[in-house]
């Protein structure tokens, strides 16, 4: 549904997308704790990715339109930050409130979005929005970015391919089996992954705002360039992790001890490479509503987590962890060969006229 949302996006304005979205996404998650078959809870939380995918591409594309082009590192690291933290505090709270009932986190849940509808809708003044748009970009609200002239663009391309990578190996392939390697390989206990995963978000979480800085200061190419580094490292880490237990044995410490080095990098990857990238798309859309630019954005990241998973779990049963792990790390060695030759966005003035190379 992204590129569906991206042209609603670009037809009647992200603020009535978002609060739609937002507020399609309340009712079903509503009726979904209502329901008494698997069938229709499965109806109702597909309706509820419909209007996920509305205020996702929305929110991020008015971000990104409205943001001034020296903080649009800085508005995505906040953007993200707000995931993160939702993402930590949001199983710990569900965890008190599904003891009370296994439906109330379905009904605490659209109330919730239900008042973000209504803040979103009542707060984004049409006034406000139109005086930021011609503040950062006078006379280019209108005007919409084609996603086939984004595409001839150097940097986008880099971009689509750095989300399709983290998407591949952050969300998919290590959410997915770093949690069997630590039981099956390593031979230790459960809790271990998530300590893993504690220390990766502990690192994004401490260097997301000095990430998105370092985007708008020296350059969202330097910024991509470390991202991308330290997630091919963290994946080259995890690799040589699962070949050294293999030879010293699972009673050695330097599995684990590579792997929660793996994670520490990772998070380090995870803070640049969720501000600099979506940085580089507020640049190319340049104030014009960009609704199908920022949908097939976030649509590069979705599609590496579908096929993370699948892919990893073929190589670790066919062949080992080792080998799930080195592709990931090839993978994440290709973004950086892609972000090394991407040309630069930050203060880029582009006449509209003109089709990038």
């Amino acid at each position: 549904m992204s590129p569906f949302s991206g042209m609603l996006a670009n037809r009647f304005g992200e603020r009535l997308v978002l609060s739609t979205g937002l507020f399609l996404v309340a009712l079903t998650s509503f009726a979904a704790g209502t329901s008494h078959t698997y069938w229709e809870l499965l109806f109702w939380r597909g309706i509820t990715g419909i209007g996920s995918s509305m205020f996702t591409v929305s929110a991020l594309s008015l971000l990104l339109r409205v943001a001034k082009p020296d903080q649009r590192g800085r508005s995505a690291s906040a953007f993200q930050g707000g995931f993160l933290l939702g993402g930590v505090a949001g199983p710990a709270f569900g965890g008190l409130i599904v003891a009370w009932s296994i439906r109330a986190p379905f009904y605490v849940y659209a109330t919730c979005l239900l008042i973000a509808s209504f803040v979103s809708l009542f707060f984004l003044s049409k006034a406000k929005l139109h005086e930021l748009e011609e503040e950062i970009a006078p006379g280019q609200d209108e005007k919409q970015e084609s996603l086939r002239e984004a595409l001839g663009d150097g940097a986008y391309r880099a971009a689509l391919m750095v989300n399709l990578v983290t998407g591949f190996v952050s969300f998919g392939l290590r959410i997915s089996i770093v949690p069997l390697f630590i039981t099956e390989a390593l031979d230790r206990g459960a809790s271990m992954a998530g300590l893993g995963f504690l220390v990766a978000a502990i690192v994004q979480a401490l260097l997301l705002m000095p990430a998105g800085r370092m985007a708008d200061t020296v350059g969202r190419r330097k910024a991509m360039r470390i991202g991308a580094s330290t997630l091919a490292l963290g994946m080259v880490i995890l690799t040589a992790s699962d070949i050294l237990t293999k030879g010293f044995g699972t009673a050695s410490l330097i599995g684990p001890i590579l792997f929660f080095t793996s994670m520490a990098v990772q998070g380090v990857s995870a803070a640049f490479l969720g501000s600099a990238p979506a940085a580089v798309v507020g640049d190319i859309v340049g104030g014009k509503r960009g609704g199908i630019v920022v949908a097939t954005f976030q649509m590069t990241s979705d599609l590496g987590m579908i096929l993370g998973p699948l892919a990893a779990g073929f190589l670790v049963d066919t062949l080992d962890y080792d080998w799930a792990f080195g592709v990931g790390a090839l993978l994440s060695i290709l973004a950086v060969a892609v972000v090394w030759v991407m040309p630069e966005t930050l203060g880029r003035v582009r006449d509209s006229s003109v089709t990038p190379s």
